[in-house]
């Protein structure tokens, strides 16, 4: 992920240049979802801030929703899907189960088996 150099003599701090930037890359989908973020001690290395910088802001990020932290996983840009298309889908699978009479388990167990492929 490439930023912007962060201009520590400007008049907004270095801190919100930095999740300000990040954020404008998410909505812009320039940072897609599942999008992996660098390591805060990687970003700060690479924007000259100081860890603790970079770990506030991702944690204003997880705050504000676009991003989420998995532990020692990292951090990812979040679905910005509303799930309103996969709750289509599923509904429109539970109709097509129904239809030759397959239980919740036997449908459960194909998803899981389509999951798992």
């Amino acid at each position: 992920m490439q930023l912007d150099p962060i201009h520590h003599d400007a008049e907004t701090p270095p801190f919100e240049q930095a999740r300000a930037q990040i954020a404008a890359r998410i909505e812009s989908g320039v940072l897609p979802s599942g999008t992996r973020l660098p390591t805060v001690r990687a970003l700060a290395g690479d924007l000259g801030l100081a860890v603790n910088t970079v770990a506030r802001v991702y944690k204003e990020l997880e705050t504000d929703g676009p991003v989420v932290t998995e532990g020692r996983r990292g951090t990812f840009v979040r679905s910005t899907s509303t799930g309103v298309e996969v709750g289509d889908v599923a509904a429109a699978y539970v109709r097509a189960c129904r239809r030759p009479g397959l239980t919740r388990a036997e449908a459960v167990r194909l998803v899981e088996s389509g999951w798992n492929r």
